[in-house]
C-alpha cells in the first residue's frame, strides 16, 4: 500500500470528471492506497479518487470513530435527494479552509462495493453530506464551488498561505 499525494486547488485535475470502472479486479491495489491515504491524514473521514489524480468513479469513507469501518463506493450514483441542510464543511483538497455549505438533507445512493456486489444506502444523517461532498468531487466539483467567488478567492488564499 502507498500514501497517495491529494491535490489541492487550483490544481486543474481536480475539474476532471471520474470515469466509470469497468473491471472491480484492477482496482483493488489502488482502492489499499485510498484508503491508506485517508487514514494518513488527521482528520480525513472521506477521500474520492480524483482529490489524488485518479479518474476511476471510487471513493471512501469511514465514519467510526476508531477509523476502522471504511465503506468503498465504486461507481456511486444519487438515485434521490430530498430536504434541504445548511452545513459546515471542510476538504483534504483545501486544507485550512471551512464553510457552509447548502445540500440535501436525504439521500439514496446505489454503488458497487470492492467486491463488485451493488448496494444501496438511504441516508439522512451525516453520511448524508459526505457521500455528496465526495460524489461532487468525483464530478469534478469542489465545495468551494458552491460558494460565491469572494468565498472562493479567501479559500485560494488560504491554501496558498498554508503551503
Amino acid at each position: 500500500m502507498a500514501v497517495l499525494d491529494i491535490l489541492t486547488i487550483p490544481d486543474e485535475r481536480l475539474k476532471r470528471k471520474a470515469r466509470p470502472v469497468e473491471n472491480i479486479d484492477d482496482v483493488q491495489a489502488f482502492i489499499d492506497d485510498l484508503l491508506e491515504t485517508m487514514y494518513d491524514t488527521e482528520d480525513g473521514i472521506g477521500l474520492a479518487a480524483t482529490q489524488v489524480g485518479s479518474q476511476h468513479a471510487i471513493l471512501v469513507i469511514d465514519l467510526s470513530e476508531d477509523r476502522d469501518q471504511p465503506q468503498v463506493l465504486i461507481n456511486p450514483e444519487i438515485v434521490s435527494s430530498d430536504g434541504d441542510f445548511v452545513g459546515e464543511e471542510g476538504c483534504l483538497s483545501i486544507p485550512g479552509y471551512r464553510a457552509k455549505v447548502s445540500r440535501s438533507e436525504k439521500v439514496t445512493v446505489k454503488a458497487l462495493d470492492r467486491t463488485g456486489q451493488a448496494f444501496e444506502i438511504e441516508t439522512d444523517t451525516f453520511l448524508a453530506i459526505v457521500l455528496q461532498h465526495e460524489m461532487d468531487h468525483l464530478n469534478g466539483i469542489v465545495f468551494t464551488d458552491h460558494l460565491s467567488k469572494l468565498k472562493q478567492q479567501i479559500a485560494l488564499k488560504k491554501v496558498k498561505k498554508n503551503r
